[in-house]
């Protein structure tokens, strides 16, 4: 038997708010994200896969954008593949949903039915199962299921679902109930963070996470998979498409200029990427990001900056000084040197932070460049 070369993806989330963003900055991104379907048609082409799973999520919710829609219906018709969406909890089937309003390319198939349902390819000596969410919450789909085998034949299913969460809410999947599904591979979705290639018994299954960061809580580089799947053996292999990435960096500026520690310990290309800085160390007053935003902003699409640094024990000499500040950090000394433990000690270091940063009419905010 031949392989069957599996385009991989899920969790789009297409025409999400992106509500860390400014306004404008939101739009464009949401602008970004319809074009993650051409690439992700492009890149259908040009690895000649023989098939194309969706699994759940492609669009963050039921009100999407009217030119979502197209894309979205455009860039899967020039898939010279079959393609199969398993709707999830965002983009769950229902009469009123795009998927419902749509008319999808004959290519395309959506499953609509929480019980899975079978399609036969027999061109590709292969059955591809599926089901769909109806709602934004999901009981077991795939409780009790087991598909026959059949020489000759590969078994593969699409469906969004979480993988060793008993309590989820979202199609909870055990590894017993992967191994005894009859599966030659699953493709999953739910999970931002991709899985790599598992094996629960002879069942191969993965989650490809997103394909693109929204927030700080998806960094780093993401990608959709490539599965070459043959009987009793299967690859992975995981490719790019991302416009942006969300990084973090921590910069520690002790001992020298926040500016400085900063270019430092930045990378070489950053100017398509959306980047929070977080000042760490020991300084005698607070960074002024103001200034630091300043001089940074153009190197990046957007720019977020923190200040975590820690007040170095020298301030604490200004206290006693017949001055605002003196009083202020005369009092809080006090505290400091009867505080309990460390805790509490970091507290008030970081409320000698804020108010030296009011005094010296400088800011310890996230700043945005067109604010």
């Amino acid at each position: 038997m031949s392989k069957i070369k599996i385009l991989h993806s899920a969790d789009l989330h297409l025409d999400s708010p992106f509500e860390g963003l400014p306004g404008g900055k939101a739009a464009v991104r949401r602008g970004e994200q319809r074009e993650l379907l051409s690439a992700l048609a492009e890149l259908a082409v040009s690895e000649q896969a023989e098939l194309v799973l969706l699994s759940g999520d492609l669009l963050d919710s039921g009100n999407t954008y009217f030119e979502t829609g197209e894309e979205l219906v455009s860039a899967l018709g020039r898939i010279p593949a079959p393609v199969f969406i398993a709707p999830g909890n965002h983009d769950f089937y229902s009469p009123q949903s795009p998927y419902a309003r749509l008319k999808m390319p004959e290519n395309v198939h959506v499953f609509t039915d929480k019980a899975i349902r079978c399609a036969e390819l027999p061109a590709l000596h292969a059955r591809v199962y599926g089901a769909a969410f109806t709602e934004n919450r999901s009981t077991p789909l795939l409780s009790g299921f087991h598909a026959p085998r059949e020489d000759g034949i590969l078994n593969i299913l699409c469906i969004h679902g979480e993988v060793g969460a008993r309590d989820s809410a979202y199609n909870p999947i055990t590894e017993e109930e992967l191994a005894q599904s009859g599966m030659d591979y699953i493709a999953l979705g739910h999970i931002h963070k991709a899985s790599g290639l598992k094996k629960a018994g002879q069942v191969w299954y993965s989650w490809p996470g997103c394909p693109e960061g929204r927030g700080f809580d998806e960094t780093g580089e993401k990608s959709l998979s490539i599965i070459e799947l043959g009987e009793g053996d299967c690859s992975l292999r995981p490719v790019s498409i991302a416009a942006r990435r969300y990084e973090i960096l921590r910069a520690d500026v002790t001992g020298t200029d926040a500016l400085l520690a900063v270019h430092t310990q930045l990378p070489d290309d950053t100017v398509r990427d959306i980047y929070r800085i977080i000042l760490t160390g020991e300084t005698d007053a607070p960074p002024d990001l103001k200034r630091l935003h300043a001089s940074l902003s153009e190197l990046f699409f957007e720019l977020q900056l923190r200040d975590e640094t820690r007040l170095r024990r020298s301030v604490w000499e200004g206290a006693g000084e017949d001055t605002l500040r003196g009083l202020f950090l005369s009092r809080l000394r006090a505290r400091y040197e009867t505080a309990k433990d460390a805790d509490s000690r970091a507290l008030i270091e970081q409320a000698a932070r804020w108010g030296l940063a009011a005094i010296d009419n400088t800011e310890e905010v996230v700043r945005h460049e067109d604010q």
